[in-house]
Order: structure tokens, then C-alpha cells, then sequence
């Protein structure tokens, strides 16, 4: 046409091009106003609007607008982009609030140290045990001092929380005067489900001056061998010779143990004295130190 009338293809390039008030609000592309199905069929927005508030009322109402676009492709065969479902549920306003950002904190891994005297290292897990009048579990969460093997502080009862494990490892802090010493004391776990929650991170990460938290890597018990052995040792001498009835006599026969284990059985690896009379002697320079490599 151009070369018809005899003007210069440049001219009409040349020419600025209008858009209306309605294309500039949609990014300089008038919104169509449908989707087409993979059949090829026209379906309008008001539609597809109907069956995204559908599936707000039925099983996939947690769904986002991602989530919604595949099942609007899969369930009803729209050809729909994640870009549009977001606008269509804007306009609905179903769209959920973003999820703040949750502070993390870094893994350390169990490193190898040596351990010349107590509380430089600790060791903390958690075991259950099971009552048979009532054919119920119950847990404890003990802490030993790799050192002098004795256990600082143990929780036991019918739940295993966060909170529980926290309550009693201050409990151990304060029982050894842990935040006057100089030395940072490091506690070292396994990848439980409580260790790795925030609320126990948030506790190392506020008290970093005084404390390191280390865990063990997948599948490495040996690093965390002190406090499996300690495990093993009340699953042999105390679980496995009682028959427990209720939660009362569960807990009065651990506490009666622990008791026992502290300040009476005998450890050949601390000359033969049990973990609270090598500690005395130790202080009083009546035993010979030594060092540990884990």
C-alpha cells in the first residue's frame, strides 16, 4: 500500500503509537477477558472465577495461586498461566498474606575435640521408655558431662517438648555455674526434631557467649557415643528389670537409679569411683587427670 501511494515505508513506522487509559492499566494489553480450554473452547473469566472459588470451598482451600493454576489445568483443562490465576484471585480477594521470613540458624557439626576436664563438653538425647499397665510410652532427656560422666540435670515425662528439653538444660547450666566460667561449654546432640526446632537454636544463638551447640552428623552415633552408652547402660539396669504399671512407679524407679548412677556405681574408667566421688577427688587433686579425644 505503501508503494502505491508512493511513501516511504519510514513514514509509517514514523508514527507514534496511542494506547487507550484501559491498555495502559493492564500494562499496554487490554485484558481478553477469557482462557481457552485444550479443546479450543472459549471460557470467560467469570467462569473461571466460579471454579476458583469451587475450589476454595473444597479440599484445596490452603491451595495458593500457583497450586490453583495446576489444578485449574488439570481438573477443568484451561490453558491459564500462574500470572493470571494471581490477578483473577487478587480481584476475588482470596489471596493469602506472605509468609514473614523466619530466622535461621547455622548447623555446626560435631567436631573433633579434646576434653581435659568437666564442662567443656555435653552430651543430650532423649530416650523413652514404656509402661505396661498402660501400655503408654513415656521420656526422658538426659544430659552427661563426657568428662566425669555424671548426669547434670534429666527430664522424664509423658511428652517430650521443646520447652521440656530447654527447662532442663538451664536447669544443668545453672546447677554447674555454667555462665561464669570463661570456657565456652559445648553441648552436642543428635538431629531430633527438638534440637532442630527454632526455639532451641534461638536459646544457643542468645547465649553464644557462654554456649555452642553441635550436632552429630546422619547416621553417627559414635559421636554421640557418652551419652548412648549412658542410654544403654539405663536400658539394661534399670527398664528392662522393672515392669511399670503406672507413670508413678516409671518415674520413682528412674529417679532411684539416677540416685544410684550418680553418686554410687562404680566406673572403671574413673578408678573405679562413681561419677560424683571422682569429681570430689579430682578437685582435690586425689586423682590423676586425664583427657578424652572425641
Amino acid at each position: 500500500m505503501l508503494k502505491i501511494c508512493g511513501i516511504a515505508r519510514s513514514t509509517y513506522y514514523y508514527q507514534k503509537k496511542h494506547t487507550s487509559p484501559k491498555q495502559r492499566a493492564n500494562g499496554g494489553r487490554p485484558a481478553p477477558g477469557y482462557s481457552y480450554s485444550f479443546e479450543g473452547r472459549k471460557i470467560q473469566d467469570t467462569r473461571i472465577k466460579r471454579l476458583i472459588m469451587k475450589l476454595m470451598e473444597g479440599d484445596e482451600s490452603a491451595y495458593g495461586y500457583r497450586k490453583i493454576t495446576l489444578a485449574l489445568r488439570m481438573q477443568h483443562h484451561i490453558q491459564i498461566n500462574k500470572k493470571k490465576v494471581y490477578r483473577l484471585c487478587k480481584e476475588l480477594q482470596i489471596l493469602g498474606k506472605p509468609r514473614e521470613p523466619r530466622t535461621t540458624y547455622p548447623r555446626r557439626l560435631a567436631n573433633n575435640m579434646t576434653v581435659t576436664a568437666t564442662n567443656q563438653l555435653w552430651q543430650m538425647d532423649v530416650k523413652y521408655g514404656y509402661v505396661a499397665g498402660l501400655q503408654r510410652y513415656f521420656y526422658t532427656t538426659s544430659i552427661i558431662d563426657v568428662y566425669d560422666r555424671q548426669v547434670v540435670a534429666q527430664y522424664r515425662g509423658k511428652e517430650s517438648k521443646t520447652e521440656d528439653l530447654l527447662d532442663t538444660l538451664k536447669k544443668a547450666l545453672l546447677k554447674r555455674n555454667i555462665y561464669a566460667q570463661k570456657q565456652q561449654l559445648v553441648v552436642r546432640t543428635d538431629n531430633g526434631p527438638q534440637f532442630k526446632s527454632h526455639k532451641f537454636g534461638a536459646f544457643f544463638e542468645a547465649n553464644q557467649a557462654h554456649l555452642i551447640h553441635e550436632r552429630t552428623p546422619n547416621r553417627t552415633p559414635n559421636k554421640n557415643a557418652f551419652i548412648e552408652s549412658f542410654h544403654s547402660i539405663l536400658e539394661r539396669e534399670c527398664f528392662r528389670r522393672h515392669v511399670f504399671m503406672t507413670f508413678e512407679e516409671a518415674f520413682t524407679a528412674l529417679d532411684r537409679f539416677m540416685e544410684f548412677y550418680n553418686k554410687r556405681r562404680i566406673h572403671m574408667s574413673l578408678y573405679g569411683y562413681s561419677p560424683v566421688e571422682f569429681n570430689e577427688k579430682l578437685q582435690k587433686n586425689e586423682v590423676k587427670a586425664f583427657e578424652i579425644a572425641v
